[in-house]
C-alpha cells in the first residue's frame, strides 16, 4: 500500500522530469488503488489526461473515475497502444507480480520518447530488512503467506521481493537510461542499529567487493556504480524505494 511519502518521492520525480509543462501530460498509473496519486499528479498540471488501471476498480475512492481492470499476473500485456503516454507510474506493484521485467518491458512499450517511469517498490536492503532477515528469514514487509488466501493489495500479497541492484539492471536491460534511484524517507529506527554496525559494515563490504571483483569477476564497468548504490547510506536507512528511468 503506498504511502503519502512514497506518492511526494513519486511527483517530485515527475516534476523533476516536465518541470514546466503546459502542454497535454497523457498519464498513465499502473495499480492506481484509490487515485490519490492520480489526483496529486491533476492537482499539479493543468492539462493531464490520466489513465488509471488495476486489477479492480473496488479500491478506487475518485468520483466517476473509470479503471481499466488489469490482471496483469494473468496477462503481462497492458491494452494500450504503443508510444502513448509521456509518463507512466507504479507505486507498490512489482512485488505483488510474479515476472516484473515483462511488465517493465510493457511499459517501455507504452511510453513516448523522453517519456519518464517512475515506480516503487519496499526496500528490502535497509538494515532493519536485512537484520531482520537474518533473525527471522524473511525481509521487512515481507513474510510468510498464506497459500490461497492473499489479499493482493496488501503485504499479503507481497510474493516477489526483488531487490533494487534487480530492478536497475532490468531498466537498463530493457532499455531504459537516466536510471536513478531514491527513497520515499529515512527509518530513525535503523540509525540506532547503524551507529553500531557502520564500521564492521564498511569493513565487509570492502573485502567482498575486493573478492568480487578479483576472484568472481562479478562486478565491472557496466554495474559498479548500481552496487555501490545499493549499500550508501540511502539504501541502508531508506524505506522504500523509488526508482525512475526515461525511454
Amino acid at each position: 500500500m503506498s504511502t503519502p511519502a512514497i506518492y511526494r518521492a513519486t511527483i517530485s520525480c515527475i516534476i523533476h522530469h516536465f518541470p514546466d509543462r503546459e502542454e497535454l501530460l497523457r498519464h498513465l498509473d499502473i495499480g492506481s488503488g484509490s487515485g490519490e496519486l492520480v489526483r496529486l499528479v491533476e492537482e499539479h498540471y493543468d492539462n493531464v489526461r490520466p489513465v488509471c488501471c488495476d486489477y479492480t476498480n473496488e479500491l478506487m475512492q475518485l468520483p466517476d473515475r473509470q479503471v481499466d481492470i488489469i490482471d496483469l499476473n494473468a496477462v503481462a500485456v497492458l491494452p494500450y497502444d504503443d508510444a502513448r503516454f509521456d509518463a507512466v507510474t507504479a507505486t507498490e506493484v512489482i512485488e505483488h507480480l510474479e515476472d516484473f521485467r515483462k511488465l517493465l518491458r510493457e511499459m517501455r512499450r507504452v511510453l513516448r520518447p523522453g517519456g519518464l517511469l517512475v515506480l516503487s517498490t519496499p526496500n528490502i536492503l535497509n538494515l532493519n530488512s536485512r537484520l531482520r532477515n537474518l533473525w527471522f528469514g524473511f525481509a521487512e514487509l515481507m513474510g510468510p503467506l498464506p497459500v490461497n488466501a492473499r489479499k493482493k493489495e496488501s503485504c499479503a500479497g507481497h510474493i516477489s521481493p526483488v531487490s533494487p541492484f534487480y530492478i536497475m539492471h532490468a531498466l537498463r536491460e530493457t532499455g531504459f537510461r537516466n536510471v536513478d534511484m531514491t527513497v520515499d524517507r529515512y527509518q530513525r529506527s535503523g540509525m540506532l542499529k547503524l551507529a553500531f554496525l557502520w564500521i564492521p559494515f564498511l569493513i565487509m563490504n570492502t573485502f567482498i567487493t575486493r573478492r568480487e571483483v578479483r576472484k568472481y569477476k562479478t562486478i565491472d564497468a557496466s554495474n559498479r556504480d548500481m552496487v555501490r548504490q545499493i549499500n550508501s547510506l540511502p539504501l541502508l536507512l531508506g524505506r522504500t524505494v523509488v526508482l525512475s528511468a526515461v525511454k
